[in-house]
């Protein structure tokens, strides 16, 4: 087949984290994978099929990667080097320009995996530029054709980020039922897929935010399975990561803080810096959220901060940043500049989702109420409990009751006082 399959074998494994090992599985040899993809053996009918499976891909794929290059191909492959040259700039509204060039042109060639493969893409960098709502009508034609219910794997892949825009939407419910029907489907991937891990982080996610703690550290303990010496550094590195957040958001400090230290020896800013950036990231908002304020904390803010003004972002990114540099600044005590941040974000509330826009209304309630303006905090924790009852935070819808009652209550209080000192005075 010449080295051509090889490169594209090699190419496919990368793209989805797996080693050589892992991909042979114990049936292949990692040394004659590696032959494979220096062109220095020849896959039988039998490799190929085996192959496409673990890669989630139909046989045909494969065999195509030997086929003469006609007019058509070469310009798909110029367009899809294009896209992932983007990509690799961070260019994603150029990514998702070529990418739906690439898809085109493989659809006119009636090549249907690799349209198939394009339009992820381009689904892909949708996600990047905080466009949800385009990405999510993308994702659902890749789920509703063919190709996603006669492969376990692009069904997989097309529910896990169907999931994740629906969770960035603070769709939560949504969310979890898309990705619960990825993790069904995983039953029929190979241990070690970074698919499986990908369909389960999906699903904890989107548990986690909805209040399901114990389901999502259920979840926690089926992920971690999948992870064993020869996993990548990068990919064992998010599991734990993850990990790590649910812990601390069921107060289980101990294991928070193991999980995420174990995570940051493994991410290496390196190696994705990108990645890195939102690890730290979500370790800060986790640690805050739990209350958790030390230097470790304020360091994670910092390395999110410099990671993001490196690799750029969407506004949503910008404003989630900013929200945690906020929480710290109210949990610290500088409740005028943690205000005014609040205010500064919560005017694009429209950008975040709505359990994150609930966040930050109820955040800004409660500062509100810390300088005396029980007025106004009460007028933003009622938002905060109509957007976390519409994204089905119902642990959240609570939070924002308790603390309109706290301010009721101490109302009435205050009034039943004032009524009483009346009455003693006359």
């Amino acid at each position: 087949m010449g080295n051509g399959f090889g490169e594209k074998l090699r190419a496919e494994r990368l793209e989805r984290g797996l080693t050589q090992a892992v991909l042979g599985g114990g049936v292949y040899s990692a040394s004659y994978i590696s032959l494979l993809e220096t062109g220095r053996r020849e896959p039988t009918p039998v490799v190929i099929e085996e192959l496409a499976r673990r890669l989630e891909l139909a046989p045909k794929a494969l065999e195509a990667w030997n086929q003469p290059v006609s007019v058509s191909d070469a310009e798909y492959v110029l367009a899809g080097l294009y896209a992932r040259q983007a990509w690799d700039l961070r260019d994603y509204v150029l990514a998702a320009t070529h990418a739906e060039a690439a898809a085109q042109i493989a659809l006119e060639a009636r090549n249907t995996s690799a349209w198939w493969n394009m339009t992820y893409m381009q689904a892909e960098s949708l996600m990047k530029q905080g466009e949800l709502k385009e990405c999510q009508n993308l994702v659902q034609r890749l789920l509703d054709h063919p190709m996603a219910a006669e492969s376990a794997g692009l069904g997989v892949r097309a529910l896990q980020m169907l999931a994740a825009v629906c969770h960035g939407q603070g769709q939560l419910a949504v969310a979890v039922e898309h990705a619960q029907e990825a993790v069904r489907l995983c039953a029929e991937l190979p241990k070690g897929s970074t698919l499986i891990i990908g369909a389960l982080r999906a699903l904890i996610g989107a548990l986690a935010e909805s209040g399901r703690l114990e389901e999502a550290w259920r979840y926690c303990r089926d992920m971690n399975a999948q992870i064993d010496d020869q996993s990548m550094p990068q990919l064992a590195g998010e599991v734990a990561w993850v990990i790590g957040n649910v812990a601390f958001m069921r107060h289980d400090y101990p294991e928070g803080i193991k999980y995420h230290e174990r995570a940051a020896k493994l991410l290496s800013p390196a190696n994705d810096i990108d990645l890195w950036a939102r690890f730290n990231k979500a370790s800060a908002a986790v640690r805050l959220s739990s209350g958790i304020v030390e230097p470790e904390t304020l360091h994670s803010i910092e390395r999110a901060e410099l990671a993001l003004s490196i690799v750029g972002g969407n506004r949503a990114d910008e404003l989630e940043v900013a929200f945690i540099r906020a929480r710290w600044l109210y949990l610290t005590g500088d409740i005028v500049a943690a205000v005014q941040k609040l205010r500064e974000i919560h005017a694009e509330r429209g950008t975040l989702a709505r359990h994150t826009a609930g966040e930050v209304a109820l955040l800004l309630g409660r500062a509100l109420k810390a300088a005396g303006e029980s007025d106004e905090a009460l007028a933003y924790l009622e938002e905060a409990q109509k957007e976390f009852s519409a994204a089905g935070a119902s642990d959240r819808v609570q939070q924002a009751m308790d603390a309109v009652l706290e301010i009721r209550l101490a109302r009435r209080r205050a009034e039943a006082a004032a009524a009483s000192g009346t009455q003693a005075n006359a």
